[in-house]
């Protein structure tokens, strides 16, 4: 018996402060105008995507004492821009991320609720963590919570927000227009959640969303991240250099789900891809590398170095070698706020594998950190990605994709025009929404 063709997922990640981002070509415009997140929300929806994703950053970065270049336009509030996005939607998930170290989970609860009946069942939350004391710096219990408590923290989160969204069983209050009567219960929106973590006793008073619930995203490879994924999450967000290592996640991942007593379609796989096309394979190379060198500039390239060496490296010649000396393995001081800071546990170690690498292929450091820092890239003609796309999803490296253009906020239009008309042409992609909800578009579930 064949096996059953799959249907791709595609969402958008709207570019923002990512390092994907080139904000400083010229067709690139405004990272915060809300013009542009909704040229690009619509782009998507007219591509028939499943939703639109929003990173979150609860600080601007920093490197030796002097905001981060991809800090330069700020971030404003995720709730904020999707509550609007709402409004100018009709179809298109609209995903958060929000943090669950920071915050509480009446509060995020209580705004996704509100978000999912704004929207009419189309909200989605990728429940995070935070690590570093320098961004708890910016709230009341700044640094409180220890790196390898993180995670536990955000179950419990999870499962609070949980039982606040279950809280309504539906319709338990009811007025009577005509006689002007109320009946309701008097339980409805009751709720006790009681851990280390959250001591929390009342009533939720957001009635029941259109799906049940906000869809739950996770974005994560750690081993504590797939885990928490194959227990909560309806999706996973991941990141994955090559055809065999997707499938080695995806097999991973979902492997893990049956001791949860779910089953292998209750967790989508969304890994996270940029994409150059061009009207020849030759031309899209061309793009892509001028690309790269615009994302990796000499400076930035010294900037991520020294994420990993823990170094003031300016002196540097980002065209030279690298440098002879070993990364300082004791406090980090160099880079405050920067994700990659955390992967580098063991700098000593990263510093013998750059140096192998570069002497194998004489690569200066810009040439070394545009290899090492390169995520999954659809490189070619708009039928040569369309086939690598669904070669991915059909050998089971993922259930789809979440797109990361480089410029904000056209980077995602050449796509919807050249590459989805052929997915949808090959039958692998909806040509129209079949549901209202984000659940229904995910092939979810409704709670």
């Amino acid at each position: 018996m064949s096996k059953p063709v799959k249907r791709i997922h595609l969402a958008a990640h709207f570019p923002g402060v990512n390092n994907t981002t080139v904000w400083n070509d010229p067709a690139a415009g405004s990272q915060i105008d809300f013009r542009s997140f909704v040229h690009l929300a619509r782009t998507a929806e007219r591509a028939k995507f499943d939703f639109l994703f929003l990173a979150e950053g609860l600080r601007l970065r920093e490197q030796n004492g002097l905001i981060y270049d991809l800090d330069v336009v700020g971030r404003p509030d995720t709730f904020t821009v999707l509550s609007a996005l709402a409004a100018v939607t009709d179809r298109l998930g609209l995903a958060g991320t929000i943090n669950s170290t920071f915050n509480e989970p009446y509060e995020v609860a209580r705004q996704f609720a509100s978000l999912d009946h704004l929207s009419g069942g189309r909200a989605a939350w990728n429940v995070v963590t935070s690590w570093d004391a320098f961004t708890g710096e910016n709230f009341r219990r700044g640094g409180f919570l220890p790196q390898d408590a993180r995670y536990e923290r955000a179950k419990q989160f999870l499962a609070a927000a949980k039982t606040l969204f279950g809280s309504w069983r539906g319709d338990e209050i009811v007025a009577d227009k005509e006689s002007g009567t109320f009946l309701g219960d008097p339980g409805a929106g009751h709720f006790d959640y009681h851990t280390e973590q959250f001591d929390i006793t009342g009533q939720f008073n957001v009635p029941r969303s259109p799906q049940g619930r906000p869809v739950i995203f996770q974005a994560g490879d750690s081993d504590e991240g797939r885990e928490f994924a194959a227990a909560d999450a309806d999706a996973i967000f991941t990141r994955h250099g090559t055809l065999e290592a997707g499938k080695e996640f995806y097999a991973d991942v979902k492997g893990r789900l049956a001791r949860y007593g779910r089953s292998r379609d209750e967790l989508k796989v969304l890994p996270g891809v940029t994409f150059v096309l061009g009207d020849t394979e030759s031309d899209a190379q061309e793009k892509a590398h001028v690309i790269r060198r615009q994302q990796v500039s000499g400076q930035t390239a010294i900037k991520l170095l020294e994420q990993v060496w823990n170094r003031d490296l300016s002196a540097y010649d980002p065209d030279g070698p690298l440098p002879e000396i070993d990364p300082d393995p004791g406090e980090h001081t160099v880079a405050r706020g920067r994700a990659s800071v955390r992967m580098n546990r063991d700098p000593l170690a990263v510093a013998r594998q750059y140096r192998e690498l570069a002497e194998a292929k004489k690569l200066s450091i810009r040439e070394l950190i545009i290899e090492v820092s390169t995520r999954q890239s659809f490189i070619g003609t708009p039928e040569t990605v369309a086939t690598a796309l669904n070669d991915f999803v059909q050998s089971d490296a993922s259930d789809g994709f979440i797109l990361v253009p480089h410029l904000t906020p056209g980077g995602l239009d050449d796509f919807a025009d050249r590459v989805v008309p052929i997915l949808q042409e090959r039958g692998v992609y909806r040509t129209e929404y079949e549901g209202t909800t984000l659940r229904e578009h995910l092939g979810l579930a409704a709670f």
